[in-house]
């Protein structure tokens, strides 16, 4: 893998985070689902922004979230997700490579504003969102360039990128640029509700091996086979692809491999703050262990690391150093 210019190049919805504490009530008032992702327009963007709260906002974006991990951890990364050349636009071009990675997607000129995802966190640090996905829609097959593809040892894709058909094909074209050049292909579930939109079409992208590993939370996984049967969820991923990471919450993580399953242990939080970020910052502990060549297990404690880090404060990205977390802890770098 050491040959690559990139260990991970991320493609995801570039999206600038805006994140407020609500109550139940807010969600019920404004005919939310706890816990969930739905797209809106702009109308219904404005009419929840003009609702809430002091909020707190910063660049985001699940890929783009988990490839700053990964950055930040000292590996060699890049992403590609579609922005306009507007204020917010330049504020999140700014942030992602001031956080050491790579980025060179063209800025949209037209059409519409860069996205963004309305995130309230409850009291219990449940996080729901409400994504305006604006320019980051407009990704299509051009934006994928294919030495970029070539350069990275892992491609690592979001599941919320199946909703746009543009984003849709660059998926593809990106995992097919990837497979011709030796590269492996990850995907994240992002959200059972996203699940539940393209079960069918997320299994068939497993069994034709357009993906050779997959990330999904214990939640994501019963969705995807339609089952409450954790182990029997499980036994069908293994055979399903060639590598799938399970989170668990509190009970830590399952990799599961052709060769058996790993179990390890979730990471000490003093506080579950906001859970916004946790799955992204997982899979970018991951995704560095795998690259260093680390083993299962010690990816998946890079992980659970990076995971516990990120929800002991609002927001998707690190607040401290996972370098330095990793060295207090004796973890691999």
């Amino acid at each position: 893998m050491n040959s690559a210019k990139y260990d991970v190049l991320g493609i995801g919805n570039a999206l600038f985070d805006i994140l407020v504490r609500v109550d139940d009530k807010f969600l019920t008032d404004h005919g939310m689902t706890k816990g969930s992702m739905a797209l809106i327009d702009e109308a219904r963007a404005a009419s929840i922004y003009s609702d809430m709260g002091p909020a707190t906002e910063v660049s985001g974006g699940s890929a783009a979230n988990t490839i700053v991990g990964v950055a930040q951890l000292g590996a060699r990364a890049a992403y590609v997700g579609k922005i306009k050349d507007d204020q917010i636009g330049q504020l999140y071009a700014h942030d992602i490579r001031a956080a050491g990675v790579a980025f060179g997607t063209a800025a949209a000129k037209d059409g519409p504003a860069t996205g963004c995802s309305y995130i309230l966190v409850t009291p219990d640090g449940e996080r729901t969102m409400n994504t305006y996905l604006g320019a980051a829609q407009e990704l299509s097959a051009a934006d994928i360039v294919e030495n970029e593809i070539a350069a990275a040892s892992i491609i690592y894709l979001e599941g919320y990128l199946w909703d746009p058909k543009d984003a849709k094909d660059a998926f593809v074209k990106a995992s097919q640029i990837a497979h011709q050049h030796g590269r492996k292909v990850a995907l994240t579930l992002s959200d059972a509700f996203c699940v539940g939109r393209y079960r069918d079409e997320f299994i068939a992208l497993m069994r034709d091996k357009t993906v050779d590993l997959i990330f999904a939370n214990e939640a994501e996984l019963q969705s995807l086979y339609d089952t409450q049967d954790f182990d029997a969820a499980l036994a069908q991923l293994r055979n399903d692809v060639a590598l799938g990471v399970v989170t668990r919450s509190e009970k830590g993580c399952v990799v599961a491999a052709k060769e058996g399953i790993t179990a390890v242990s979730a990471f000490p939080a003093r506080s579950v703050v906001d859970t916004t970020g946790a799955g992204d910052l997982f899979a970018a502990g991951f995704l560095f262990g795998l690259v260093r060549e680390a083993g299962y297990e010690q990816a998946g404690r890079l992980g659970a690391m990076a995971a516990a880090e990120v929800i002991q404060h609002i927001g998707a990205r690190p607040q401290t150093s996972l370098k330095e977390l990793a060295q207090k802890h004796g973890l691999p770098i």
